[in-house]
């Protein structure tokens, strides 16, 4: 039986874990009053709806109703799952997560083995990165440092058909998880062998640090002839150099054996790892900046590394495939700021625009992408060894602005001194101007084509982007006020003594207020957020959020005098309800016993003296 996570933990985790800082590391928040606000991060709007409340450890969009605690905003914003996401913020708190029963969970597509082995795969391949002389001579050509290499990971795998699968594939079961991780495949034999053979390794890591993949960089000499590009030619003339200078003569393969390959080579798609989603060194990056100042999209682990060398450490590198959306909201959800960085010939041209296809409808006020187009023959990693810091630096200073670079690519070959042209221009920039999340950019960008085209477009928000209108306030009923105001201030519930009068009144809600009452009770230490946690697979839900964020008053002795006289309210009605209960038992022709004479003589008392109850 998996392992559960202690509601009192997360009641612990959530009053230790300050939500402000949690959503402010990924959204730019601005003080408003006791709370704090800024555009929603989950939709696109002008105007800030989205709050975060540190008195209720909570946050809510007035706009689109996204709300929740920051176990809840990890979940949407960095899409992790549940757990992942307890666990992310226990390690920001410097807490351990308790099971119950000792195990962690349910495997889920055998996930925590998976990780495991990676993670022992990652340090199979450092150690035989230690044993081999000619892995070594790359990396140390390449100037990499000690340090740079422990940050890394970096590794090694074996000249060898099976030296992986004999080191961990001790088992059926591990060979079976090695395959499903990617780092088997299998011949037409059907015979099982290692993916990744002699070749440095780049672990890749996931936005919690665990290995989930491998690039790895092919060392054969022999890989240059299944190429026949004169680049190729010349890296693999100096990795025959490094293969001699190591003392180490070039591998002889296996004569049945296929070519080695592709120069570098990733792992194949896994219940882990999808490429389209993860960017090489992002968790690097993340362990360099408590605020990320800016993310540099490069090509290639060794731009990457090179860069994080030289003392630029917001390095982040797409895995063999161009930058989809999710990799643009996954930058943009770090930072505000991202540089594509590409060659400055025509495929890099190609690969620039397609990021910029994928970062427009990202593209909400406040955020900026540049493009950095380099030298001929020149990639990041020759630029900064040759320039230093500060001449990369001073490159990424000169970067092209988006628009800029929009505007030049989709007008080069449009005549606007011709009608022809300008509605050309007007007709490739409507689609792509469609995308841009409503706000100041999308206005900025409409002016400057209608200032090249002499065209005004009238386009509307596409219908996916638009927000929810805002719910109509909720009638404050009494037991809708009591509800509500204990929901957003649990203390409360320390102010009243069992057993409620209330718990019999036959009204809708009651139930609930009593199992709130017990939840606050039996949990001190539980919060708004906690609270909506509790009931996050419930009905009640729906509801609850709802009150988490109805007007009541601010202060606290008002909110607590409101909801002491809101019960004091509900047992007067319980007490009108019982009274009626017992009139009516006698016009049905009912004899009360001496109890309930006694009773109805009190009730008959109460109420002549108290004030009629709300009948709300």
């Amino acid at each position: 039986m998996a392992g559960r996570i202690p509601d009192k933990f997360i009641d612990e985790l959530l009053a230790r874990v300050d939500i402000v800082d949690v959503v402010g590391q990924r959204v730019a928040l601005k003080k408003a009053g006791r709370d704090w606000s800024a555009r929603c991060p989950f939709h696109d709007e002008r105007s800030p709806s989205f709050t975060v409340s540190p008195a209720k450890q909570f946050y809510h969009c007035f706009g689109c109703g996204k709300h929740g605690s920051a176990i809840k905003f990890l979940m949407e914003y960095d899409r992790l799952e549940f757990v992942d996401a307890v666990e992310e913020l226990a390690g920001q708190a410097g807490l351990k997560v308790p099971y119950d029963g000792g195990a962690r969970r349910a495997p889920q597509e055998d996930s925590t083995d998976l990780y495991a082995l990676l993670d022992s795969t990652a340090k199979y391949y450092q150690r035989q990165l230690g044993q081999s002389d000619k892995a070594r001579a790359y990396f140390e050509a390449r100037g990499l440092d000690a340090l740079t290499i422990e940050r890394f990971g970096l590794g090694y795998a074996p000249d060898q058909w099976d030296a992986l699968k004999n080191a961990l594939g001790t088992t059926p079961q591990r060979i079976g998880l090695l395959e499903k991780a990617g780092m088997l495949t299998s011949g037409d034999s059907g015979k099982k062998y290692d993916r990744f053979r002699d070749r440095v390794m780049f672990p890749i890591q996931d936005r919690r640090g665990r290995v989930i993949a491998f690039g790895g960089r092919i060392l054969a000499a022999a890989k240059a002839k299944s190429s026949g590009t004169d680049a190729d030619d010349a890296v693999d003339a100096v990795d025959h150099a490094l293969l001699e200078k190591s003392g180490e003569r070039p591998p002889v393969l296996d004569p049945r054996a296929q070519a080695p390959g592709p120069k570098y080579l990733n792992s194949p798609e896994t219940p882990l790892f999808h490429k389209g989603r993860e960017l090489f060194a992002l968790w690097q990056v993340r362990q360099a900046h408590s605020k990320i100042p800016r993310l540099i999209v490069v090509e290639g682990y060794m731009d990457v590394i090179a860069l994080f060398q030289h003392g630029i450490t917001q390095a982040v590198a797409t895995l063999g495939t161009a930058t989809t959306r999710d990799h643009a909201e996954l930058l943009f959800r770090n930072c505000a700021d991202v540089y594509f960085c590409f060659d400055g010939d025509r495929a890099g041209r190609q690969a620039a625009w397609r990021a910029a296809e994928s970062v427009l409808p990202r593209m909400r006020d406040g955020r900026q992408a540049f493009f950095l187009f380099l030298p001929d023959g020149e990639d990041p990693d020759s630029l900064v060894r040759a320039e230093g810091h500060g001449g990369f630096e001073q490159r990424l200073k000169d970067a092209t602005p988006l628009s800029a670079f929009f505007f030049a690519e989709i007008g080069k070959d449009s005549n606007l001194a011709s009608l022809d042209g300008k509605a050309r221009l007007a007709e490739r920039a409507r689609p792509l101007l469609t995308q841009i999340p409503d706000g100041a950019f999308r206005d900025l960008m409409l002016g400057e084509l209608d200032r090249l085209a002499n065209v005004r477009l009238r386009i509307e928000a596409p219908p996916q982007s638009a927000a929810k209108k805002p719910p109509r306030p909720q009638e404050r009923t009494l037991l809708r006020t009591a509800v509500a105001l204990l929901v957003q201030n649990p203390g409360f519930a320390r102010a009243i003594e069992p057993p409620h009068l209330f718990s019999t009144l036959r009204q809708p809600g009651i139930t609930l207020l009593v199992e709130l009452i017990a939840l606050c009770l039996e949990r001190p230490e539980i919060s708004t957020a906690g609270m909506l946690e509790h009931f996050g697979e419930r009905e009640e839900l729906r509801s609850l959020q709802k009150l988490a964020v109805m007007e009541v008053p601010v202060e606290e002795d008002a909110a607590r005098t409101e909801f002491l006289g809101a019960l004091a309210q509900l047992d007067r009605q319980t007490q009108q309800q019982r009274l009626d209960d017992l009139r009516a038992a006698m016009n049905a022709g009912e004899v009360l016993n001496d109890a309930q004479k006694d009773e109805l003589r009190a009730l008959l008392r109460l109420t002549a003296t108290s004030p009629a109850p709300d009948p709300h």
